[in-house]
């Protein structure tokens, strides 16, 4: 979705972990771990981290609700990175375009797992309104990695 007019945002977050244990701890487990109290989320489907695998969820706005499916169009691994992007196929009403790079590289003894999002609703004055929710959101998962990816 390399497209300029998309919103970009990321958030980086250092666990004690290394980088094969983060690799093997991200799961559907981590999945729903990392989901916030609201929208309530139910799990239609996990395949996984590779690519092509599909992750597919219902979003519960209680008055509505909303299906996100994203597919995993890429995936690598070395001995010190491993990244895997899901794109968004089915999108809540919100949004128009999403890809969401998920990185994880080895530092010292632990490893840094940065979340790499860019997304579109349309317009521009949505785009800012989203901000905020998207990096409340996300920031959310920080204390879930921590906790997760404890040595």
């Amino acid at each position: 979705m390399g497209n300029p007019k998309s919103m970009r945002l990321t958030l980086k977050t250092k666990v004690n972990s290394n980088i094969s244990a983060v690799i093997n701890g991200f799961d559907q487990k981590l999945f729903l771990a990392l989901n916030p109290p609201f929208p309530q989320v139910k799990l239609k489907q996990f395949d996984g981290c590779e690519t092509g695998d599909v992750v597919s969820l219902e979003l519960n706005f209680l008055l509505f609700k909303q299906v996100w499916t994203s597919e995993i169009t890429e995936e690598s691994r070395t001995a010190d990175r491993w990244y895997f992007v899901d794109v968004g196929v089915k999108l809540p009403f919100f949004l128009s375009g999403w890809e969401h790079e998920h990185i994880v590289e080895q530092e010292d003894s632990g490893s840094v797992i940065i979340d790499h999002i860019q997304y579109r609703t349309g317009t521009l004055f949505t785009d800012l309104l989203m901000y905020p929710a998207l990096m409340l959101q996300f920031a959310y998962r920080r204390p879930i990695y921590r906790r997760f990816f404890r040595q």
